[in-house]
């Protein structure tokens, strides 16, 4: 973890601008060998570059938007700011979803919110790793706590989606569509991906954790790792999006979201879900294991189930249980 004086060091940085060694010092009250030792320990901590250059002293290569609690609730409305019982910014986590499953919201009918500027261990669904490089993107975690059975939370992953879709649109971005049950796709690049996890008891009460990540700004040379054709916002045409305010957006909406759920479950979503649906009519691959069905994709059922046309007729398959490529896809 990051100390506190890590913390300054970082938001001094923030700025993209030269800091000389001895300035730095003085707004720290430390040494310049200590200024040195918390550079290299957050280049090795949170996979920061830190320029070095002799007569000028260090900066980052880019400005951070770093994470604000002030400029993330400035989003809220009152809906919100009665429901949400915490949100927590961290400069470093494990993942969000782990930091929300070992802090659950005290009380139905109410949320719990982490961000973090980093993530060491961040996932996607089936067990991906998640890229989170620090400071660039959203990596964000809301728990809200259901009187329902646990069950009755699958369509959470597709009432996720929605809430994304439709905070981007707001945010100008067009042309994005969604691939079921919730990834974000431009051009058949990934933006975003929602991982949901639902703990509790069988017969309630039961609590959802939705996990939300979104390229906002991904350098290339973090995103070697990734093992699937992927976009961020800058690339997708909107530059400059406040990393703050599209947290606070997204909050905002899902915890509305999950009010509305709690009532009226899935039905409400449905068409704004089929809104953003990007694969209606196409050829897809259905993959259950190690086996896999060939089909058109016929749209999504009442219950969020996914529709598969083949020669023997139509099937539906349920989220959680199968995963979808369109074919031709990477």
């Amino acid at each position: 973890m990051t100390s506190p004086a890590d913390d300054r060091l970082l938001r001094l940085l923030a700025d993209g601008r030269f800091h000389s060694g001895q300035a730095i010092a003085e707004s720290l009250g430390v040494s310049r060998t200590a200024v040195w030792k918390r550079l290299h320990r957050l280049e090795t901590t949170l996979g920061l570059t830190v320029d070095k250059v002799r007569g000028r002293g260090y900066r980052l290569p880019r400005a951070l938007e770093l994470l604000d609690a002030e400029r993330v609730a400035e989003a809220f409305g009152p809906a919100a700011r009665d429901r949400l019982e915490a949100l927590t910014l961290l400069p470093l986590a494990e993942s969000t979803n782990a930091c929300a499953t070992a802090d659950p919201p005290r009380a139905c009918g109410r949320a719990r919110a982490w961000l973090a500027e980093h993530q060491t261990g961040g996932r996607g669904r089936r067990g991906r790793h998640w890229v989170s490089t620090f400071g660039a993107n959203i990596y964000l975690s809301l728990a809200w706590r259901f009187e329902l059975p646990m069950h009755e939370l699958t369509g959470l992953s597709m009432v996720s989606g929605v809430v994304v879709a439709e905070v981007l649109h707001d945010l100008g971005l067009r042309e994005h569509l969604l691939k079921w049950p919730n990834d974000v796709l431009v051009g058949g690049r990934k933006l975003s991906g929602i991982l949901l996890e639902v703990s509790g008891e069988a017969d309630g009460p039961s609590t959802a954790v939705i996990g939300i990540g979104i390229n906002v700004r991904l350098p290339w040379e973090h995103a070697a790792a990734i093992d699937q054709p992927w976009t961020d916002l800058e690339r997708a045409g909107v530059a400059g999006a406040s990393r703050n305010r599209l947290a606070g957006r997204l909050i905002d909406r899902l915890i509305a979201a999950c009010d509305e759920f709690a009532d009226s479950g899935l039905t409400p979503f449905v068409d704004r879900w089929s809104a953003f649906d990007g694969l209606v009519g196409r050829p897809v691959r259905v993959l259950r294991g190690g086996e896999h069905i060939d089909g058109v994709y016929r749209g999504i059922a009442a219950g969020g189930a996914m529709i598969l046309e083949t020669g023997s007729g139509q099937s539906v398959h349920h989220a959680g249980e199968v995963s979808l490529r369109p074919m031709g896809d990477a």
